[in-house]
C-alpha cells in the first residue's frame, strides 16, 4: 500500500460476540460506502454461534474485511484495543456488529474533518429496533463538544465517531470492565484539550435491542459513575454533580425512543 493511500486509509474497528443475526448487514453497510479506502478489522470475542463463518465468507469476497479471533471472551474494550493495535489507517472509525452506516458516511465525515481541521468528529444517527425497523427518532448532535460538556451528557454515539490519529495520537480504550470503555476514551481525548466536532447529518443507524432494557439502564449508570471515579479520577462532589446532569440528559434522550 502506498504511503499516500495509507495516509487516507480508514480503519474500521468492529468487536463481535455472537453476532450472527446482524454481522452480515453491518459488513455490507461498510462495503457500500462511497469512500472505498478502508479496512474493516473485526475482532471476534470467542463467539459460540455462526458469527465467524459469516465473517469468513465476507472476507472471501473482499479482503479488506479482516478477522482476528480471541481465544477467550475478554469484553468489547479488549476486542476494540486489539483491532486498534492492528490498524494501519490514519483514521479510526467505530462500528459495532449490529449497527449500520449509510453509504455516504465516511465520505462526508472525512470531508467535514478536513474542512474543520478536526481530529475528533461525530454525527447524527437514527434508531432502529432489533428487527431492523427504522424509527422516526434521530439524535441530533451539538456542533462542538469539549471535555466539561461531555462529562454531563450522552450525545456521542460510538457508531458515529471518527478519529484522526495524526492529530489526537495513539488511542486505547480503558480496560475496566465495570466502566464505559468508549465514553472513557472520548473523555480521555477531550481532557487533553481537543474538541469533538459534530456533523449535523444523519449518517448511521443504531440498533436498539429491547432485552433487559431496565437492567441495562442501571448497568449503564454504574459504568458511567465508575468511569468518572476510576478512569477520570474525579473527586466525589464533582462526580456527583456531573452524574446528576448526565442522568437528566440521559433520561431526556432515552424518553424519545420509548
Amino acid at each position: 500500500m502506498s504511503a499516500n493511500k495509507n495516509n487516507k486509509l480508514v480503519s474500521i474497528i468492529t468487536p463481535t460476540y455472537n453476532s450472527s443475526k446482524y454481522i452480515k448487514e453491518t459488513i455490507l453497510s461498510v462495503k457500500k460506502q462511497i469512500y472505498q479506502n478502508w479496512e474493516m478489522i473485526i475482532v471476534d470475542d470467542a463467539s459460540t454461534d455462526h458469527t465467524v463463518e459469516i465473517i469468513e465468507r465476507e472476507i472471501s469476497l473482499d479482503p479488506r474485511v479482516k478477522l482476528i479471533r480471541l481465544n477467550h471472551n475478554s469484553g468489547p474494550a479488549e476486542a476494540r484495543n486489539t483491532a486498534i493495535e492492528c490498524s494501519q489507517g490514519r483514521y479510526l472509525a467505530f462500528l459495532d456488529s449490529d449497527d449500520i452506516w449509510l453509504p455516504q458516511k465516511l465520505e462526508r465525515q472525512l470531508e467535514f474533518m478536513q474542512e474543520n481541521q478536526a481530529g475528533f468528529s461525530f454525527t447524527d444517527y437514527r434508531i432502529m429496533n432489533e428487527d431492523g425497523e427504522v424509527s422516526n427518532t434521530v439524535f441530533r448532535v451539538p456542533k462542538r463538544m469539549d471535555y466539561n460538556a461531555l462529562l454531563k451528557n450522552t450525545m456521542i454515539g460510538t457508531l458515529t465517531v471518527v478519529l484522526d490519529k495524526k492529530m489526537v495520537g495513539e488511542v486505547r480504550m480503558p480496560l475496566y470492565r465495570d466502566c464505559s470503555e468508549d465514553y472513557g476514551l472520548w473523555l480521555y481525548i477531550l481532557s487533553s484539550g481537543f474538541i469533538a466536532y459534530g456533523l449535523n447529518e444523519e449518517l448511521a443507524i443504531y440498533r436498539k435491542c429491547e432485552d433487559s432494557l431496565s437492567s441495562n439502564k442501571i448497568k449503564s449508570a454504574k459504568k458511567t459513575w465508575n468511569t468518572y471515579r476510576k478512569v477520570q479520577k474525579i473527586n466525589i462532589p464533582y462526580a456527583l454533580w456531573c452524574f446528576t446532569n448526565y442522568s437528566v440528559n440521559a433520561l431526556k434522550k432515552h424518553s424519545r425512543t420509548m
